[in-house]
């Protein structure tokens, strides 16, 4: 694939998949970006590997932020790699990793670096804010 066509695809995760509200639509978008070999090393245990692992990370998210949604702010390609700096928007509804709502709204930044092999992204590396994150659900002094 070329590196717009990689960047394409890359794209897609964060508006098409990880923003989508509707679960159904995002197993559908995700099964058609994800390798079977797909492997995520900075998720939890059990959501490392395969489809399933991502759409139970990103379901787990969209349960907690149901308005979530992903904003590119800078992308760029090399070989079979794509790097993109990212804001993550939304109200914390839902219960995240035991904690409950809180109904604050957050803003975390994150760079993800994702590796495409025909067509379909096999790997992903990332780092968001988490401790920003946690400072403004208010569970960790900020």
């Amino acid at each position: 694939m070329s590196l717009e066509a990689n960047k394409r695809l890359v794209r897609r995760i964060f508006e098409d998949d990880l923003s989508e509200p509707d679960a159904a639509r995002r197993a559908q978008v995700a099964a058609e970006i994800f390798s079977p070999e797909f492997h995520d090393p900075t998720n939890p245990p059990g959501m490392q590997h395969g489809l399933e692992g991502h759409i139970a990370i990103v379901n787990l998210f969209q349960g907690a932020f149901p308005n979530m949604r992903w904003t590119i702010e800078d992308m760029v390609a090399e070989g079979d790699r794509v790097v993109a700096r990212t804001t993550m928007y939304g109200t914390h509804t839902g219960e995240f990793f035991g904690i409950p709502a809180t109904g604050r709204d957050v803003c975390v930044a994150g760079i993800h670096m994702l590796t495409v092999r025909d067509g379909k992204v096999v790997l992903h590396e990332g780092v968001n804010d988490d401790l920003g994150m946690m400072r403004q659900l208010g569970v960790v002094p900020g």
